[in-house]
């Protein structure tokens, strides 16, 4: 063969090799919509640089209430995986997302999670819970963010089957560190089993339930309560020795600033859907255990 053949033969194979790699940077990350901010980081940690990760409610919105932009209900059609965490918005919505974006698939990542029913007020008659009304905020119990990880990790390797050890790797490694938080959370609040911590909203059932603590929440039934039902939970808290009010940023502070002021105590704030999953876990547990010691 001659050099003009070589040559024409060289330039092909590398023409060839440039239109590969353009089309695979066209192809580009995996596109993924998430419901909230702590989705974000686990999702983010198990697909790496694979995957693109949007959040539906952003930071300061509240899942019970809030409506995607039409912006977001257009970028819908260019992702490949929503990944679902059973918040209030989605009843309303998924079915809305599936028809927008015929493509997408939905993940229920709360898949194969028992849920507790939504707390109470225990001051009330009548029980602890509402009737048939589930808690969503599972991920605020590590092992349970965990579990929602490794569906999010057996959703992309389905989705993306040629990296798919690439996911269960970097899911091995997360577990790892939720399970290392664990046993942080454990060792934190040993010794104060039983422990009642007053919430505003009731947001951290699951960790309280995972910790052996009780939260009591001054919600009743998803709304503020009424001055006689405030004048028991001042009674209980002063009762009770609770100085400390817990509040996420989402909602309004009024009644809490309120209820502080009576038992002469504070407002903390805890944010259950803080994207930095694991560092917020770590704080907000700090702060539950300063609240739950003889000093707090």
């Amino acid at each position: 063969m001659g050099v003009l053949g070589r040559g024409a033969k060289f330039f092909g194979a590398m023409a060839l090799l440039a239109l590969a790699m353009a089309s695979a940077a066209a192809a580009g990350p995996l596109g993924v919509f998430v419901s909230i901010p702590p989705q974000k980081f686990l999702a983010q940690r198990v697909g790496g640089d694979l995957v693109d990760v949007s959040v539906m409610v952003p930071p300061g919105a509240n899942p019970a209430t809030f409506e995607p932009r039409p912006r977001q209900m257009a970028a819908l059609s260019s992702a490949r995986l929503y990944f679902a965490a059973g918040v209030p918005f989605e009843h309303a919505w998924l079915d809305r997302f599936a028809s927008a974006a015929p493509g997408l698939e939905i993940v229920h990542t709360d898949r194969g999670i028992q849920k507790i029913p939504l707390p109470k007020n225990p001051l009330e008659q009548g029980g602890h819970s509402h009737e048939g009304v589930l808690d969503p905020h599972v991920w605020t119990d590590p092992l349970l963010a965990a579990q929602m990880a490794g569906n999010m990790a057996d959703a992309l390797a389905t989705a993306d089957p040629g990296n798919k050890d690439v996911y269960r790797e970097n899911f091995r490694r997360l577990s790892r560190e939720l399970r290392e938080l664990d046993a942080y959370l454990r060792g934190l609040f040993s010794g104060l089993s039983g422990g009642r911590f007053l919430v505003f909203h009731p947001s951290w059932g699951y960790l309280a339930k995972a910790y052996g603590l009780v939260q009591v929440p001054v919600e009743i039934q998803g709304k503020e309560p009424k001055p006689c039902q405030l004048a028991e939970i001042i009674a209980f808290a002063r009762r009770e020795g609770i100085r400390v009010i817990f509040v996420q940023p989402q909602f309004s502070q009024k009644s809490a600033q309120t209820l502080a002021r009576s038992i002469d105590g504070r407002v903390v704030v805890a944010d259950p859907l803080a994207e930095d999953h694991i560092h917020n876990l770590r704080r907000v547990g700090q702060k539950f255990a300063q609240a739950l010691s003889p000093e707090g």
